[in-house]
């Protein structure tokens, strides 16, 4: 694969900066994981554009620094025979957020944009726009994508992911912070390509680049291109120490201070009501989920995702307590 302009002999030409990260309210930032599918944690109600933006509102209302969606084309079928539940289009809703939720301060991120499901030039210029619809409060999080069926069904290719994602990072990152590439690879090429116009970010180097990943490969590739580094869905911190460790080792591979990365991590939460759709979540009253929570702040945590199950306008409100909770502990 030929390297990016950024890149030279493999090694990290110029880091990104922790401070690309965006302010939060306290010293660990929350996340809220907002539905986008059928059959998802908001319940038996179709779910619409309007129950999303309700969530988010409301989300923003109670304390949350971040709403996070998914991208999929489908989910399911599981092992226990359930049938596929279809999902709305991530950039499409985030675009539409972004211009409802205008004037308001929290962000907007991917949870992960699959690079597998468009070319990644492509990618790269529907962050910009978006980021540039919600006044640069986009955080473009990218994964390899890991399910075959939604691949099948639209006629993706699943194989050589890993490499797929080397190549298709390597385009969307010089892009967005340099705002061109010149690359000719295995399996996309950008030859002489240009990110214009810009948005808000063009200055700073655009929206900040997150890898959601545990494997050793992609846990590399996250140390030489990513701003900040996910790991989900963890009931106890304690199954994150590990995983920072093995982070740490991979920036000691491309030879980037480990500081210079930003780790999140991220929770399913229960309340009651919840209707089993994330699993294993941390469960108690307000004051033990609170704690459980701040054990992840306690591992110099950056951010935390809460995957909160039931998702609704109503139940985000009632998790407000547990942010109370957390933020006098």
């Amino acid at each position: 694969m030929a390297e990016p302009s950024s890149l030279s002999g493999g090694r990290v030409a110029a880091a990104p900066s922790p401070s690309r990260w965006p302010a939060a309210r306290r010293p660990m930032g929350l996340g809220l994981m907002v539905p986008i599918s059928e059959g998802s944690a908001f319940g038996g109600q179709d779910l619409r554009f309007a129950d999303m933006l309700a969530i988010v509102e409301a989300a923003d209302e109670v304390g949350f620094d971040t709403a996070w969606f998914a991208d999929h084309f489908a989910a399911g079928p599981n092992a226990e025979g359930e049938p596929p539940r279809g999902v709305w289009s991530c950039f499409t809703v985030l675009g539409g957020l972004a211009a409802a939720t205008a004037g308001r301060p929290i962000q907007l991120g991917t949870l992960v944009a699959c690079t597998g499901f468009r070319n990644p030039a492509v990618l790269a210029k529907e962050a910009e726009a978006v980021d540039e619809i919600s006044g640069g409060r986009l955080i473009l999080g990218l994964g390899a994508g890991w399910h075959r069926p939604e691949y099948d069904m639209f006629g993706l290719p699943f194989d050589h992911r890993a490499s797929r994602f080397e190549e298709a990072i390597g385009i969307v990152a010089p892009l967005l912070r340099e705002g061109a590439v010149d690359v000719t690879g295995e399996y996309y090429a950008a030859p002489g390509a240009f990110n214009r116009p810009r948005g808000p970010r063009a200055a700073t180097g655009g929206p900040p680049i997150l890898v959601g990943t545990n494997g050793h490969r992609m846990l590399r590739l996250t140390a030489r291109h990513a701003d900040a580094w996910n790991t989900v869905w963890h009931k106890d911190p304690a199954e994150v120490v590990p995983r920072m460790a093995e982070v740490d080792a991979a920036c000691a591979d491309v030879g980037r201070d480990p500081a210079t990365l930003v780790r999140t991590a991220g929770g399913n939460v229960a309340l009651a009501g919840a209707t089993g759709r994330r699993p294993d979540p941390i469960t108690g009253s307000d004051g033990e989920i609170a704690a459980t929570i701040a054990g992840f702040r306690d591992l110099g945590l950056a951010h935390f995702v809460v995957g909160l199950d039931p998702c609704t306008p109503e139940s985000v409100r009632r998790f407000g307590a547990v942010i109370a909770a957390l933020d006098a502990g």
